[in-house]
């Protein structure tokens, strides 16, 4: 046996592995956890979510309730397996969450900002009170 500090059990080999200087190319698109590229990117259409908070609970690191409307936001695209989303997909009773090209998500967030989301649980300003 040789005394080279690559034997196994020896803490100071990785100070001497080699560095790979091959740089790959990133898109900003790869998951970090998941492995394989997704086809698809997960949208939540926030105007049509009712804040039921079924697609939270079951793919937990992909879907929030945003705090101030109340309503369901995709906010990692990698933080579940794309079988968790989609039973996420599948448990919400208004259908208000899709499968989109990931070229599509700007364009969709610019036009959710165009849009007036009111808090869910606040009246309708169209709905008049009621008069004791």
């Amino acid at each position: 046996m040789s005394d080279s500090p690559l034997q196994f059990g020896d803490p100071s080999a990785a100070f001497q592995a080699c560095i790979n200087t091959n740089r790959i190319e990133r898109t900003g698109l790869e998951p970090i956890l998941g492995g394989k590229l997704r086809q698809k990117a997960v949208w939540v259409d926030e105007a049509t979510c009712i804040g039921c908070r079924y697609c939270s609970h079951v793919a937990v690191n992909t879907f929030v309730i945003e705090q101030n409307l109340g309503r369901s936001r995709a906010i990692r695209q990698d933080g579940d397996s794309t079988e968790c989303i989609q039973e996420a997909i599948d448990t919400c009773p208004v259908d208000c969450i899709h499968w989109v090209d990931y070229a599509d998500l700007s364009r969709l967030a610019a036009q959710l900002k165009e849009q007036e989301l009111l808090p869910i649980g606040f009246p309708s300003p169209a709905r008049k009170k009621r008069k004791s």
